[in-house]
């Protein structure tokens, strides 16, 4: 059983920068592709970001391209999303999620996920 939890969430002004991790246990990271969501009040859970078991293959919404970037360190058993020129918009809970998945599987929609962190949320002042 896959855990999540996320963590570096919190207040930044337009054009600040967070970076959010997702610590998992309980399985082999490395066979876990690994995904960031956001869910604002009122909407439904939005993809952000995504990527392979082993980071190679990458996947975004267009609407962070060239601001957000996913990684992972998988000797730390560690995902990461480092937002930069954050605007209002990008107000959410930010959820990471996990899946066991085939090398160069990458999953953009919340259906293909099976396991979930508790959420972090970031907010973005103007």
């Amino acid at each position: 059983q896959v855990q999540l939890v996320e963590s570096g969430g919190g207040l930044a002004q337009a054009g600040g920068s967070l970076r959010l991790s997702c610590v998992a246990s309980g399985s082999s990271f490395r066979r876990l592709a690994m995904g960031w969501f956001r869910q604002a009040p009122g909407q439904e859970r939005e993809f952000v970001a995504a990527l392979s078991t082993s980071g190679s293959k990458i996947s975004y919404a267009d609407s962070v391209e060239g601001r957000f970037t996913i990684s992972r360190d998988n000797a730390k058993n560690t995902a990461y999303l480092q937002m930069n020129s954050l605007k209002p918009e990008d107000t959410a809970v930010y959820y990471c999620a996990a899946a066991i998945a085939s090398f160069l599987s990458v999953y953009n929609t919340t259906g293909q996920y099976d396991t979930w962190g508790q959420g972090t949320q970031v907010t973005v002042s103007s």
